[in-house]
């Protein structure tokens, strides 16, 4: 099928409202923190402003590249996010922060390999996937080999700690087996194998017994593990119907903890309101739409696959997210996608949502 020459249009359009919605409340949320911190309130806001443009350069390249052409680096790439999730555990390639091993540093910039071994997973996922569809009900040669590879990755991310995003790659493999015809009586058979190792990956950790009693009863204990969630619930209650305005959050005034990472959705639900936070989900809800119509009317397989990994990646990303901040969830350390400070997660989005475009214009005739 030819290529067309225009993309989706309405799937950039969403993520660049979602991109300029995230520089304007990093903004927001941070300027304070800031000008405390580093005598700069446009510290965060300068680094995400330059992220954005570079996210904005790495979606083109994405759209421009034939995402037929990602096969040749699938194992390459695979074999890279390994060996960079491997090295963040070791002194002194891995940065410590908040007794977490995530990054690497090289001199003023830092990576998080999470997100690249996230992508590099999708892509490995839609060519196995692609390639032993015909035997994807069998349990040794089509269901259980992506399972391995995937449990190696979510093992290697757990160890740094981080829980939320092994979880995050094992949501992503059950729903793309789900999709290419895996058989419901494996994956419930491997959840339930798999939920005595979660239940042991939390307990043997006391700040996961914590943050899970602090999610089932957060009052139990308001100055310490509950006080993020006590925070969030104060900022999102106050923001009522239209907000407080633009820029005239309280809880950001040193209360919510890092405002403007992981719960910058409190600080929009409190800057501006119920109408606001509304807008966002919406967005993210249309985001998830858009991807799954690219995938719908994808050329082949392994198109559809792809585009419906890379779908599948951001929307649990964000759905994860939305629901810690509002308290459906425990707290994980998930950002949420195009919107919270971080310059790794939101280079791999749009990076995701380049690749998603190329796609697209593969398609049949679209809207």
């Amino acid at each position: 099928m030819p290529r067309r020459l225009v993309p989706d249009l309405w799937l950039f359009s969403i993520v660049l409202a979602l991109l300029g919605l995230g520089i304007v409340m990093v903004y927001s949320s941070s300027a304070i923190i800031a000008a405390e911190r580093f005598r700069d309130p446009y510290f965060f806001v300068k680094k995400q402003l330059a992220f954005g443009i570079l996210g904005l350069g790495v979606l083109w390249v994405g759209m421009l590249i034939d995402y037929r052409r990602w096969r040749r680096v699938i194992l390459p790439l695979l074999a890279v996010a390994g060996v960079l999730l491997i090295l963040v555990l070791v002194p002194p390639f891995g940065q410590e922060i908040n007794g977490t091993r995530r990054w690497l540093r090289a001199g003023p910039l830092s990576f998080q390999p999470t997100e690249l071994g996230k992508f590099a997973l999708v892509l490995y996922l839609a060519q196995f996937l692609e390639r032993r569809r015909e035997v994807v009900g069998n349990f040794f040669f089509g269901f259980l080999p992506p399972f391995l590879v995937t449990g190696v990755m979510a093992v290697l991310v757990m160890v740094q700690p981080d829980l939320g995003n092994a979880l995050a790659l094992l949501a992503m493999v059950f729903c793309l087996l789900f999709v290419a015809g895996a058989r419901l009586k494996q994956m419930a058979t491997v959840f339930l194998l798999a939920s005595p190792l979660l239940a042991l990956a939390v307990a043997g950790a006391s700040y996961r017994v914590r943050r899970l009693l602090a999610f089932l009863d957060p009052w139990s204990d308001p100055r310490g593990s509950g006080f993020q969630m006590i925070q969030a619930y104060l900022a999102l209650g106050s923001g009522g119907v239209a907000g407080r305005g633009l820029g005239e959050s309280r809880q950001k005034l040193f209360y919510l903890p890092e405002p403007h990472t992981d719960f910058i959705f409190a600080i929009i639900g409190e800057e501006l309101g119920f109408i606001g936070a509304v807008a966002v989900v919406i967005l993210f809800a249309l985001l998830i739409s858009r991807g799954v119509r690219v995938a719908l009317r994808a050329p082949e397989s392994f198109g559809a696959l792809l585009a419906l990994g890379l779908t599948a990646m951001l929307g649990t990303q964000a759905l994860v997210n939305l629901g810690v901040v509002v308290g459906l969830l425990p707290t994980k350390g998930l950002p949420l996608p195009f919107i919270s400070f971080g310059g790794s997660s939101l280079l791999v989005a749009m990076l995701s949502v380049g690749v998603l475009l190329n796609i697209s214009q593969h398609g049949q005739s679209h809207v």
